[in-house]
């Protein structure tokens, strides 16, 4: 393989995760349901399924609704709060957001 083959096949490689990555409704669909972001076997469809009691924080401006996500994910999910900045957590904002009215 040349160099050129060699660099596509690198930058090819360092691309994938970054594109894996990337926020998405269905990845927070994902983590919504997913006991993953506790330790106690629940998740958020857990409290809320299919968004129940979700319409109003749906409307929140992003911050509050990022706070909302991490004082439920550290609360009665027992878990660890998100990196606010992570692509879980948009994933969760833009499937959350789903739910407004």
């Amino acid at each position: 393989m040349g160099k050129v083959g060699i660099t596509f096949v690198l930058l090819a490689a360092l691309a994938a995760p970054a594109a894996a990555a990337a926020p998405s409704v269905e990845r927070g669909r994902e983590l919504f349901e997913s006991t993953q972001l506790g330790t106690n076997g629940r998740s958020c469809a857990s409290c809320h399924q299919g968004g129940k009691k979700l319409a109003k924080a749906a409307t929140y401006d992003e911050g509050e609704l990022r706070e909302i996500v991490n004082r439920c994910v550290q609360g009665p999910l027992e878990g660890k709060a998100l990196d606010p900045a992570s692509a879980e957590m948009k994933s969760l904002v833009l499937y959350i957001r789903t739910f407004a009215r």
